[in-house]
């Protein structure tokens, strides 16, 4: 069988996980596009596998900022090897136009765009769509899995051979090619297709926390029992790749982790929260994405504080891993897909054309 290749995604938004990292840091240059770009070619420079973009509530004083498909498309032009994933909330939002959107990404990037599902049907989420909040969990899951649904039936109602451009007939594409979606769900239809053509890697690599239509389940739990259980529940669910939620806090620049988190805490307290939690030297760090790597494929790592963790984690963690697992960073040109080893699937509509 062949081996699944370990994933290190690094998480983008804001200042840090930490409360008191954003407390510290300039609220407007962390929502600049300057510095996204900063954070990305970082993060591809150390060699992660992959960046992913949040949208955490604005900092005070803040007005506007680029969203987390914006940022992954503004980035995708100026890395070469790097996944980019933004995080896409699916209660609310319009499924066709984030389908189109998403794509409209990996063609930006060749091929390097990912999809990480969020389902909330808070009030807070709710009053900025001018909707009523949805109480229900199971009504979240379902809103949730018929967005991927209707994504991935837009994303193939192009097929590849659609687009002909024969400058002789003055033929862009081939209709016979595109395809209907023809979605019906408990609270939206979509007919189709799409506006865009499919994208270069035929689907998205999609990302969730729950099992379903998806390509990685991220799972979270506070020790790591809980993350070889969660990650077994998955599996047994159907996931083909899953990813542990990682949140650490490093010694850095001299200073402790313990003296860095009392100084932060000092300011604002990190509540210990779902995800498991590392605060210490980058060698344990990477001990413990060793051990995890037993029962997950790969983590999602969230730095207390964007900068010395993003640096600590890429100058002393991502060296380890390669020897300990063999970890290896993307290579420019390559899609996501091929990254995580996962194969490019047919368009489902290719056998509706003879």
């Amino acid at each position: 069988m062949t081996q699944v290749p370990f994933a290190v995604a690094i998480e983008l938004d804001g200042e840090g996980a930490h409360p008191a990292a954003a407390l510290a840091g300039d609220g407007a240059r962390a929502l600049s596009a300057r510095r996204v770009a900063e954070t990305a070619l970082a993060a591809e420079r150390h060699g992660f596998t992959a960046v992913t973009f949040e949208d955490s509530p604005l900092p005070d004083g803040a007005v506007a900022r680029l969203d987390a498909v914006q940022r992954a498309a503004y980035v995708a032009p100026l890395t070469s090897g790097i996944g980019l994933l933004p995080v896409v909330s699916v209660a609310f939002s319009e499924p066709f136009h984030v389908a189109t959107q998403l794509a409209s990404v990996d063609y930006a990037s060749e091929g390097r765009a990912g999809w990480i599902v969020r389902a909330a049907g808070d009030a807070s989420e709710a009053a900025a769509y001018g909707r009523a909040a949805i109480d229900d969990p199971a009504e979240v899951r379902r809103e949730a899995d018929d967005a991927i649904e209707v994504a991935r039936r837009l994303w193939d109602s192009w097929q590849d051979d659609a687009v002909v451009r024969d400058v002789a007939t003055g033929r862009y594409l081939d209709a016979d090619r595109l395809h209907y979606a023809d979605f019906e769900g408990a609270s939206y239809s979509v007919k189709g297709p799409s506006i865009i053509p499919r994208p270069p890697q035929g689907q998205l690599v999609v990302a969730a926390g729950h099992a379903g239509d998806v390509d990685i389940v991220l799972v979270s739990a506070p020790d790591e029992d809980g993350v070889a259980a969660r990650a077994t529940a998955a599996r047994e669910e159907g996931a083909g790749r899953v990813l542990a939620e990682i949140e650490y806090l490093l010694d850095s620049r001299g200073v402790t982790a313990s003296d860095r988190l009392a100084a932060l805490d000092a300011r604002a307290v990190w509540e210990p929260g779902p995800r498991l939690r590392h605060v210490g030297d980058a060698a344990g760090l990477a001990a413990l994405i060793a051990r995890l790597a037993h029962v997950v494929d790969g983590v999602r790592l969230h730095p207390a504080v964007l900068d010395p963790d993003l640096d600590e984690a890429g100058r002393a963690v991502i060296p380890a891993l390669r020897e300990s697992l063999a970890f290896r960073s993307p290579v420019a040109g390559a899609t996501l897909r091929e990254t995580l080893g996962l194969r490019r699937p047919a368009n489902r509509y290719e056998r509706s054309v003879a």
